[in-house]
């Protein structure tokens, strides 16, 4: 029988020795009482190609997720339902785009970022903002790096930060690990986090789950903030 605890999508490939390694991690998940939603790099670079695998896709996108971005699709659109209903603040993040922002000059060592094209980065219609959300532009991994994201958090006293988007292994984990560093309750919505290596996706999310977050499967996180709803319109 397969432990709650790591009934996740990393049992195929975490074997059975290291979970044993690190069950003292086990224990209760949760979602506080003052929470908040972000969204990282649901951009349209990430989806270039289609829902192809993503082999087939890198040939000409090498930023694009394929397929594994189209499968992330429907939980996230019902973890924002359930956040907007249940009247979560909801933030977003994208690179830099504005022009005196200067969003070419800031590269990684050695990595080739290619032509800048600012048309790439707009948040996928399927995702689109609503009125009352923020838009965090960033230059580096972590949507708390360079940004006024813990000043909004802080201002509304939040404890608790749903994170998903992508990629797990890069901008999805630094924001994790920042959030968590910065005194945050870290929660990954499972389905609504993608990569484009399933084996690093899967990797990422375990190492998170076990030090830095509370990985929670999306259905969960609806049942969660559907019953704060409720219960808001009760009273």
């Amino acid at each position: 029988m397969i432990d709650p605890f790591e009934d996740h999508c990393w049992q195929d490939v975490i074997p059975p020795n290291v979970l044993e390694l690190y069950k003292h991690y086990k224990r209760d998940l949760f979602i506080g009482p003052r929470a908040a939603v972000l969204a990282i790099d649901l951009y349209e670079l990430a989806y270039q190609g289609g829902p192809l695998s993503v082999e087939e896709v890198a040939k000409q996108y090498p930023s694009s997720c394929g397929i594994n971005a189209f499968n992330a699709i429907g939980p996230t659109q019902a973890v924002f339902a359930a956040a907007r209903a249940a009247g979560l603040p909801v933030f977003y993040t994208t690179s830099e785009t504005r022009a005196l922002g200067k969003p070419g000059a800031v590269k990684a060592t050695n990595r080739n970022m290619g032509a800048f094209d600012p048309s790439v980065y707009d948040i996928r219609p399927e995702f689109a903002p609503q009125p009352g959300d923020t838009v965090l532009f960033k230059q580096r991994a972590s949507g708390f790096f360079g940004t006024p994201l813990i000043a909004h958090l802080t201002q509304l006293k939040i404890d608790t930060v749903i994170i998903f988007g992508e990629s797990t292994s890069g901008c999805v984990r630094a924001s994790t690990v920042d959030g968590y560093s910065n005194g945050f309750h870290m929660v990954m919505a499972e389905e609504c986090c993608f990569d484009r290596s399933e084996i690093s996706h899967k990797v990422n999310l375990f190492d998170l789950h076990h030090k830095y977050a509370d990985v929670m499967k999306a259905q969960e996180i609806v049942d969660v903030l559907t019953a704060r709803a409720v219960q808001q319109a009760a009273q």
